[in-house]
């Protein structure tokens, strides 16, 4: 069963994938997702593949995608990392403590790491590595003046034996302590939407979000000007929808009715 508002689909030239959820959940594809994809580009859509992920570093998410043989350049990849690196150096805030795996470090190569006296404490997701030494760790760095920047700030992630913890609920815990507000890089962030359209040279008006994530991808999508396509894959929950007060553009099961909203 689908549902959808077509007018506002019609002047979408720019079509933003999440990835979690949407194109793969863990290690497996989405039945159709690679083929939508190929529908998608057919229809002379510019595709921007985006995702909230700070669990793997961008090359490694880039070669996952083509592992699972879904094509895409790699300039149509846009994670989190990049924006926290630039919004550190426009504030000039070099040295950062890092709360991420120690391979994702790699995409912040350009800020120098620093425990002792950082500027700045920057969280993605340390999955079972979050812990009590962790957080007090990073607490104290903030009370002793470093700024909080958070990769993204979701509250929860489906994994193959259910849905975990993500990186929001820990962010919240620095935040509550602390007494600061976390700047926040990923989906929902307007600045998140507004350099991936910035990167495809089209507005808010030309674009549509696909994703899983009622808050982050459908609630941020809306807010920026983006038409939003929700799936029932992924952390998908109904009831969630239902107590959102959200309204998407169109919910279909899963990427692969997406191809046909725009007419494939």
């Amino acid at each position: 069963m689908e549902r959808s508002s077509c007018d506002r689909l019609g002047s979408v030239r720019v079509v933003l994938l999440d990835l979690d959820g949407v194109l793969y959940v863990e290690r497996a594809l989405v039945p159709g997702a690679r083929e939508a994809v190929g529908q998608l580009r057919s229809l002379g859509l510019a595709l921007r593949f985006v995702t909230n992920t700070t669990s793997r570093s961008r090359p490694e998410t880039l070669r996952k995608l083509r592992r699972l043989g879904v094509p895409l350049e790699e300039s149509e990849l846009v994670t989190p990392a990049a924006l926290a690196v630039r919004h550190c150096l426009e504030n000039g805030w070099r040295r950062a403590s890092l709360l991420l795996p120690d391979d994702v470090k790699e995409d912040f190569a350009d800020l120098e790491e620093d425990d002792e006296r950082p500027d700045v404490v920057i969280v993605g997701d340390l999955g079972e590595r979050f812990g009590y030494d962790v957080l007090n760790g990073a607490f104290q760095r903030l009370l002793a003046g470093a700024e909080l920047v958070a990769l993204q700030k979701n509250r929860y992630w489906l994994k193959a034996d259910g849905l975990s913890l993500d990186v929001g609920p820990f962010v919240a815990a620095l935040e509550y302590a602390s007494g600061r507000e976390a700047h926040v890089v990923g989906k929902p962030a307007a600045g998140f939407f507004g350099e991936v359209l910035a990167s495809a040279g089209a507005d808010a008006g030309a674009a549509a979000m696909v994703g899983d994530d009622v808050e982050s991808d459908i609630g941020g999508a809306l807010r920026a000007g983006l038409a939003a396509i929700l799936v029932r894959t992924g952390k998908y929950r109904a009831e969630a929808l239902e107590t959102s007060g959200l309204e998407p553009t169109a919910v279909v099961d899963s990427i692969a009715g997406v191809p046909a909203l725009f007419g494939a």
